[in-house]
């Protein structure tokens, strides 16, 4: 790459923008940048599971045409964009990670998608993720594991993992990612990026490809706070396609990310979760969060301590709800409609034998072993003490952000315990494995949003990050807050993706 494809793929997507606008770079420039990102490093770090240059090239021009004509452009129009591979996309292949889905071209955009096009933004491609979002390192992907950048023997996260590691690896300077107990945020923690997950219903989920419905939740993924509210703003939005939308336009939140960027958070009440601390937290996640508590008061923060006593059972809860509404969305994935069809070698073939063996060939470990438990706790006589006992369990969390918002504008806690594993280490340990999104998980039994910023690297120079939480529609807190913690960081310790070390093949 030559020294000024490198200063592109380097520079924010605010930065990009405020080029193509001023005319001093092409769309087709800044695209063919990250395409040739994508051919230098991604053979390494496996973020991405299709990429169409053509069509990307072709995207980008017209918005060159675009602006050569007058016409008037978003303001992030001719920025690229990395997608996920759970959103629908027209005319590219959607697997959702899994085999199952192998070679399905979707005949419609999901609507994130749809206002992506319509705000110029050109896709570079979908980037890999754990099978159906079940998993938290991007190793259960049917089409092999992302690697983190900062490490290619360690995970990204999951199950956003591409996503978030096409950011740190400096092949896309946006992302969308989905968020059903941590899937945005925890990745960006363990890559040094920024997620967000957006109040539940403020960004449509038509045309994601559902693994829990009542938890899942698109949102934007980014290098910076300030680039990630600007996305948010591009996506989100009432939808009448989705039944859960909400009346609610997406504005404010750049603003409140450049408010955030002065620094000063006078007259911010923060409440320091209890339950999301102490045992189980890597020492070096512990000491970067109170030095982030310390940032926030010398912002000007006032900061206290809150307890949400039932958090404490948000794991249990969340790995019942969400197999048993997986178990019933992934009823529809049978071999006779689309993607894989498997019919049995021997016997007769009759609907539900292939049902089965399509299934059973077509479904990873990980996916199995979700719909299997979630069946069970949905199943004649163990419905009230599984399921319905954690609805309640859900309800209390409520109460207790309900609460804590009370005495509180918003609310922090390391984003995840660790820094990321060695791919290959928990994967035989599936408790383990569910026990990294422990601090994620309140924030979608709840609804409320959350945004994950980098606050720290440990000692072997892996990131950190914070995570904090604001009540449901006021996302624009999150932008406030996260953006003024960057900016202390930053301040005192500089950029973190300035630090990671360069991939090489």
């Amino acid at each position: 790459m030559s020294a000024r494809d490198t200063d592109l793929t380097r520079t924010t997507a605010a930065g990009l923008a405020d080029l193509l606008t001023a005319g001093d770079v092409s769309a087709v420039e800044v695209a063919q940048a990250h395409l040739d990102r994508i051919a230098e490093v991604d053979g390494a770090v496996h973020a991405f599971l299709h990429v169409d240059a053509a069509d990307t090239l072709a995207q980008a021009g017209a918005v060159d045409a675009a602006r050569a004509a007058g016409t008037p452009l978003h303001h992030l129009a001719g920025v690229p964009i990395a997608v996920k591979d759970v959103v629908v996309t027209r005319g590219t292949p959607t697997t959702a990670g899994s085999r199952i889905l192998e070679g399905w071209i979707p005949p419609y955009d999901a609507t994130l998608v749809e206002k992506l096009r319509a705000a110029g933004l050109p896709m570079l491609g979908k980037t890999n993720m754990d099978e159906f979002a079940m998993g938290s390192s991007t190793e259960h992907s049917g089409y092999g594991p992302t690697h983190n950048p900062w490490d290619l023997t360690r995970i990204p996260g999951g199950s956003g993992g591409g996503s978030a590691a096409a950011l740190a690896a400096f092949e896309a300077p946006l992302s969308i990612g989905t968020d059903t107990g941590g899937s945005i945020r925890q990745p960006a923690a363990v890559t040094g990026t920024v997620g967000v997950k957006p109040t539940y219903g403020s960004v449509s989920r038509y045309g994601l490809i559902a693994l829990a419905s009542s938890l899942d939740q698109a949102g934007p993924c980014a290098r910076t706070v300030l680039d990630a509210a600007l996305l948010h703003e591009v996506i989100g939005g009432h939808d009448p396609r989705d039944s859960t939308s909400l009346p609610q336009a997406a504005t404010g939140y750049a603003d409140a990310a450049r408010l955030g960027g002065t620094g000063d958070l006078t007259g911010v009440r923060v409440g320091v979760v209890r339950e999301l601390a102490g045992e189980g937290y890597q020492r070096e996640v512990s000491e970067a969060f109170a030095r982030s508590v310390r940032d926030l008061e010398a912002a000007g923060a006032e900061v206290v301590e809150v307890s949400c006593p039932s958090f404490e059972a948000a794991l249990a809860a969340y790995y019942l709800i969400l197999p048993a509404e997986a178990s019933s969305n992934l009823a529809k994935f049978d071999g006779m409609r689309f993607g894989l069809r498997v019919e049995p070698t021997e016997g007769p073939v009759t609907a539900e034998r292939v049902m089965a063996a399509t299934r059973g060939q077509g479904f990873g470990a990980e996916v199995k072993r979700r719909i299997i438990l979630g069946t069970y706790a949905l199943s004649a006589g163990y419905y009230d003490a599984y399921y319905g006992s954690a609805q309640k369990v859900r309800t209390l969390i409520q109460r207790d952000f309900a609460a804590a918002y009370e005495k509180v504008d918003v609310l922090v806690s390391p984003t995840a315990p660790t820094t990321a594993f060695k791919l290959g280490e928990k994967l035989d340990d599936p408790l383990a494995m569910y026990l990294n999104d422990v601090a994620t998980i309140p924030a979608n039994l709840a609804g409320v949003p959350g945004i994950s910023v980098p606050n720290g690297l440990d000692d072997a120079g892996l990131p950190i990050g914070i995570q904090v939480l604001a009540p449901a529609r006021a996302d624009d807190r999150l932008y406030r807050v996260g953006a003024a913690l960057e900016h202390h960081f930053q301040a005192s310790q500089g950029a973190i993706l300035d630090r990671i070390p360069e991939v090489t093949s």
